[in-house]
């Protein structure tokens, strides 16, 4: 399983139409935040291993009314308390 994040810009007005867009109808999207700066909306998608990113991003993400641009951002690897990270608690 592949992780990915989109960083959104909407139209104006248009953000939480996209947000609700996106949840209802994009499968992969698992969430979605409101964000401030220079984007508007955080999607956190999961991708099968055999699937094509720029595909899914330009084809179903940048397909959904009200967006304005994207920037994607690829995972390599989740890091959480209790996860079988690797990493070493030295405390």
């Amino acid at each position: 399983m592949q992780t990915i994040f989109v960083m959104v810009k909407c139209e104006r007005g248009q953000a939480y139409g996209v947000a609700d867009a996106a949840v209802l109808e994009l499968e992969q999207v698992s969430e979605v935040y409101s964000i401030s700066g220079q984007y508007d909306l955080l999607m956190k998608c999961y991708l099968p291993d055999n699937a094509d990113i720029g595909h899914f991003v330009t084809e179903r993400v940048q397909a959904l009314p009200g967006i304005r641009d994207t920037f994607t951002i690829i995972a390599f690897k989740a890091f959480s308390p209790g996860g079988a990270s690797g990493v070493v608690d030295e405390r």
